[in-house]
C-alpha cells in the first residue's frame, strides 16, 4: 500500500484549491460516456466539484498568503491488493476502497495527537477515486521515448486522491502533516501538534490487512521498504 502526502500535485497549495480540484476531475472530462466518479467525505458520497472547491477555499481563517491551505493524500493499493479486493468484492471493490480511505482519514486525524482532533469527522476533507494513472515527464518510459506523456499506464491503477484542509472542521486549529515534531520538544509539539508520517503510513497498511484479511509478504511491507531506504545493512 502506497500512501503519500504532498503539498499538491499540479499547483501551489498556498491559494485556491480550484486548480487541483479541476485536475482531479480529469477522468470525468475524458470519459463522459461512463458515470462520473463523485467526490466523497464524511457520510457523503455524491459531492460535486464546486462544493469541494468552495468548502476548502472557505476554511482558511487566519492563514496568510504564503501558508499552505490544503494537502494532497495519495492512497494507492498495489496490483496484488487491487486483485485481492476484486476477488473479494467484484464490482463493489471501488466502494470498499472508498470506505477504507475514510478509515485512513481517522488515522490521519489521530496522528496529530491534538485534543479535539479524534477522527476524520473533525477534519475538512474530500476524496476522489480514480481508475487510471497517466505517464508524465518524470517517468523513465517517457524519457526513453517508449511511452508518451498523458498515455494511460497499464494494469489495474485504481487509487484514491484526498484533499484535506490545513484547518480543522471548526476552522480554528491549524494541522500540518509536514510538521516533523515527534514530541521531543514538548512545548513545541503542544503548540503545533505532532505528525509521524512513517507511523501514519504503517497504520494505513495495517488497517488494510485487518479490514480485508490480506496476507502481506514481508517484502511488501512499508517497514521493509523503509528499512531498505534508511536502515543499516544489519537491519
Amino acid at each position: 500500500m502506497y500512501i503519500n502526502i504532498t503539498d499538491s500535485e499540479t499547483a501551489s497549495n498556498k491559494g485556491s484549491s480550484a486548480g487541483l480540484v479541476h485536475y482531479l476531475e480529469k477522468e470525468n472530462r475524458l470519459d463522459k460516456e461512463k458515470a462520473p466518479e463523485h467526490w466523497f467525505s464524511n457520510g457523503q458520497d455524491t459531492i460535486q466539484a464546486y462544493e469541494v472547491r468552495n468548502t476548502l477555499d472557505s476554511n482558511v481563517a487566519k492563514l496568510g498568503k504564503i501558508d499552505a491551505k490544503f494537502f494532497l493524500l495519495n492512497i494507492s493499493p498495489s496490483q496484488k491488493e487491487i486483485s485481492h479486493l476484486k476477488e473479494l468484492y467484484g464490482e463493489e471493490a471501488k466502494e470498499q476502497l472508498k470506505a477504507y480511505a475514510k478509515t485512513i482519514m481517522d488515522e490521519y486525524a489521530r496522528n496529530f495527537k491534538r485534543p479535539g482532533i479524534e477522527s476524520g469527522k473533525d477534519l475538512i476533507w474530500f476524496g476522489k477515486l480514480e481508475n487510471h494513472r497517466y505517464y508524465n515527464h518524470h517517468d523513465p518510459e517517457v524519457k526513453q521515448g517508449i511511452k508518451k506523456r498523458g498515455e494511460r499506464k497499464e494494469g489495474d491503477q485504481m487509487h484514491v486522491q484526498i484533499i484535506v484542509s490545513r484547518k480543522d472542521a471548526t476552522n480554528k486549529i491549524k494541522l500540518s502533516p509536514m510538521n516533523n515534531s515527534r514530541g521531543s520538544n514538548a512545548e513545541h509539539s503542544k503548540k503545533v501538534g505532532q505528525f509521524d508520517r512513517s507511523a501514519f503510513k504503517n497504520s494505513g497498511e495495517r488497517l488494510f490487512d485487518q479490514k480485508f484479511s490480506f496476507e502481506r509478504e514481508l517484502s511488501d511491507t512499508f517497514r521493509y521498504a523503509n528499512t531498505r531506504k534508511k536502515g543499516s545493512i544489519q537491519e
